[in-house]
């Protein structure tokens, strides 16, 4: 069963958000909230599977309330919610640690389909809508220092030339199966090293990933 907790200011859209997730056998909706500081109380109180997050809420926002929730260490993990108008948001969430976005006018499979995603430990994002959303918003956010012990650069030290030429290609939108096309590899190699390559660089998931490829020039926005 997947718990999730639901953070909106919206009173209509926590209820349709729980209608339709309390509509599936593997789903259970533990907690509402009206704003990012609530969200971040009850994920500590309530240790949800995912926070189905809105972006702009009264008091604290949803991206800080993200970088909250992700910095207490624990296993929650956070599906951002925005608008077409408001990617830059959704950039800003992942970069806080959110496993992935979705807009609000996604089809309920979708949002279904995400939620079960994100809470499997996968990411939403597709790797080339992934590319495309940092290459546009990658210029407005400040770049990491690079001479700090827990800077990106300094993650990049333990990985070995292959998971950093692999590392390279995630973040220019590569999947799997065409990493292992390309560099004439199994797949299951592949596989193999883009977990090695979490686990060194301590990201959350693929899209963490990717966000570190940029912020490390591996990758440059076109």
């Amino acid at each position: 069963m997947t718990t999730v907790l639901i953070a909106d200011d919206q009173p209509l859209q926590r209820f349709g958000f729980r209608m339709l997730l309390e509509s599936q056998d593997d789903m259970t909706v533990v907690g509402e909230a009206a704003n990012g500081a609530e969200a971040a109380r009850m994920a500590a109180e309530l240790h949800p599977d995912v926070v189905l997050m809105d972006v702009r809420m009264p008091g604290l926002d949803g991206i800080e309330a993200t970088r909250r929730i992700v910095a207490s260490g624990g296993r929650t993990r956070i599906l951002i919610l925005t608008t077409f108008d408001l990617d830059e948001y959704a950039y800003a969430g992942l970069r806080a640690g959110a496993s992935g976005f979705l807009v609000k006018d996604a089809q309920p499979e979708e949002l279904l389909s995400g939620i079960r995603a994100v809470a499997s430990g996968d990411a939403v994002v597709a790797p080339s809508l992934t590319r495309r959303l940092l290459d546009a918003y990658v210029h407005h956010l400040p770049t990491p220092a690079a001479d700090t012990p827990d800077s990106p650069d300094a993650r990049l030290a333990a990985l070995t030339d292959r998971e950093s030429e692999i590392l390279r290609v995630l973040g220019l939108g590569w999947t799997n199966t065409e990493i292992a096309e390309r560099l004439h590899l199994a797949e299951s190699t592949v596989k193999t090293h883009v977990g090695r390559i979490l686990a060194k660089t301590g990201s959350r998931d693929r899209v963490q990933a990717v966000i570190l490829a940029y912020d490390t020039k591996l990758v440059k926005p076109s």
